[in-house]
């Protein structure tokens, strides 16, 4: 497998290495949130037509969380997950078929609270490309990708309140439609956090 990908400087060496400074961002204090799940979702990225693109899923409107909405492949973490990197590798397998073998774990973002009451750790990795997805019919409707570029762009994402289901406003990300798709809510953060981290916006 290749290591580079001709999209300036944004190699697979350079991103495991802001991956690692991305401990650096300010963290959430998480003792509040001890009653959360811990989970982890997989963020796979790929080399396309020289330049990386981002993997995200869309869930059927039979999951227990987030029916319909644009996602990464994860979920909770099971007893016999020893790390954060085998239960995102774990989930991916099942609901998409990427073989954790398959997989060039990069590095990870700093772990996120969902209004769904889990703590999600992302974990960022490689994967081949073209792939052979097989998706898991009761979790996952479709899986697409986005170049990094594209999401990066001005204009192309904004914060705005969002009412949860208790009345309350809450600030969540929308980007703009691609291919259909809307990617928002934790999704969408960790998107602009992984944005961030690489550098491709302020």
């Amino acid at each position: 497998m290749k290591t580079n990908c001709p999209n300036g400087n944004l190699t697979e060496a350079r991103i495991r290495k802001l991956l690692l400074s991305s401990e650096d961002l300010p963290r959430l204090e998480f003792l509040p949130y001890m009653g959360l799940r811990p989970a982890s979702v997989l963020i796979p990225i790929f080399c396309s037509e020289r330049e990386w693109h981002l993997l995200l899923t869309r869930r059927t409107e039979s999951v227990n969380d987030h029916k319909g909405q644009v996602s990464f492949p994860g979920g909770a973490s099971e007893a016999g997950d020893a790390s954060p990197e085998i239960t995102a590798l774990r989930e991916a397998q099942e609901e998409i078929g990427i073989n954790p073998g398959d997989v060039t774990v990069l590095g990870k973002l700093p772990a996120q609270p969902t209004i769904s009451k889990f703590l999600v750790t992302p974990v960022v990795g490689r994967i081949p490309w073209p792939y052979e997805f097989k998706l898991s019919s009761e979790e996952v409707e479709r899986v697409f990708s986005i170049p990094l570029s594209w999401l990066a762009m001005p204009g192309h994402f904004e914060e705005r309140p969002y009412m949860l289901p208790d009345g309350n406003l809450h600030p969540v990300i929308f980007f703009k439609i691609y291919d259909g798709e809307v990617l928002w809510g934790i999704s969408a953060r960790m998107t602009v956090i992984l944005l961030k981290t690489l550098k491709l916006v302020n």
